[in-house]
Order: C-alpha cells, then sequence, then structure tokens
C-alpha cells in the first residue's frame, strides 16, 4: 500500500503507515512503554505535591494518539504492568502500585485509548482537534489520578485538586499546543510525500 493511499484511508493513524504485521504492532506496543518510562523519568518535583511534572503525561497520549486505542491502551497497560512488578520506570524512577500519584498511571490507560480513537477518527490531523483531544485526554487522567490522591494520601477533595490538578494546568496547556503542532505537521510531511 502507498503512503498515499495509507492517508486517505479513513481511520489510520500514524503507525498504521508502518507495513502491517503481528511483529509491528508488538514492536510499537514495546515502544510505546519504554517511550512512556524513558518520559517519565523528566521528572521536576512540585512544592508541597506528592506528584511531579513529568514528560509522562505527553509520552502517554502521544502514543495513545500514534499507535491508536488498542495498541495505545496495551501499550500502557504493558507500562504500568512491568512498573507494578518492579521496573523502576515511573516518575523519578519509583516502581510498584503503592505510589499516592499510581491513579495517574491508571489514567493514562485510559486516557491513550481516548486519543487514540480520536486519532482514527482524524483528530490528529488538525491542530484544533488534537488540542481538544489533548485536552480530553489530560482531563481523563486527573478524573482517575486527583481521586485515587485524595484517597491514597487522604486528602480532601479540595487539598487534592491543589496538589494534584492546579500546579499542572500551565504545563498540560505547553503539552497540548506541542501536540496541535507535531502530529498535524506529521500528517502534511506524509501527505507531501
Amino acid at each position: 500500500m502507498s503512503t498515499a493511499t495509507a492517508t486517505a484511508r479513513p481511520g489510520a493513524v500514524l503507525a498504521d503507515l508502518l507495513p502491517s504485521s503481528r511483529v509491528r504492532d508488538v514492536a510499537l506496543v514495546l515502544g510505546g512503554a519504554v517511550l512512556t518510562g524513558l518520559a517519565a523519568q523528566l521528572s521536576v518535583p512540585v512544592p508541597h505535591s506528592p506528584v511531579p511534572v513529568t514528560g509522562q503525561t505527553f509520552a502517554a497520549l502521544l502514543v495513545g494518539t500514534s499507535l491508536g486505542a488498542r495498541r495505545g491502551f496495551l501499550s500502557l497497560a504493558l507500562y504500568a504492568l512491568a512498573g507494578v512488578a518492579g521496573v523502576p520506570w515511573f516518575a523519578g524512577g519509583a516502581s510498584g502500585a503503592g505510589m499516592v500519584s499510581f491513579g495517574y498511571v491508571l489514567g493514562m490507560l485510559l486516557a491513550a485509548a481516548a486519543v487514540g480513537a480520536l486519532a482514527r477518527r482524524g483528530a490528529d490531523r488538525s491542530p484544533l482537534r488534537m488540542a481538544a483531544a489533548m485536552i480530553l485526554g489530560e482531563a481523563i487522567i486527573y478524573a482517575v489520578g486527583v481521586p485515587y490522591l485524595a484517597l491514597a494520601a487522604h486528602l480532601s477533595a479540595s487539598q487534592a485538586i491543589s496538589l494534584g490538578l492546579t500546579p499542572f494546568l500551565i504545563g498540560d496547556a505547553l503539552k497540548a499546543a506541542l501536540a496541535m503542532g507535531l502530529l498535524p505537521a506529521a500528517w502534511k510531511l506524509v501527505d507531501k510525500r
């Protein structure tokens, strides 16, 4: 299949431009998990918050968008399971399910599937739709992560929002802006070939 045919095909995501095989899918799932684990090491502590700023959420959403819902979900599931099993690739080299921020990792599973489904509907080809998909993905991560933080750290809802959501909004806006330029630009490059 030519690249022009792949881009014209409804429901294609960037990963679909590679020759189709089970080996490709396994490699993409593994690669997405590793990318997320590496991005989690870009970690900056936030004063008074048990949750650091990381590249992890951006990587998780990029993986979901680029791979599609199924492969994106599997990639983040592999990332989560390996981290729980002891691979030190959660934020700051942590592992295990006992972290108060583990809810964000669980939220990333759902967010990767959601943005992957939106990408299959063309959200990754338009800057505004890509920004909207990223914002939705971030909202899903927070919808799971903040309540988990509240329960795990014995915080009130307002404390969890103050420590686990508010400090990250500017960074999330920057991530959405980066994605809204990056993925549509990748499709434009592919379309020019």
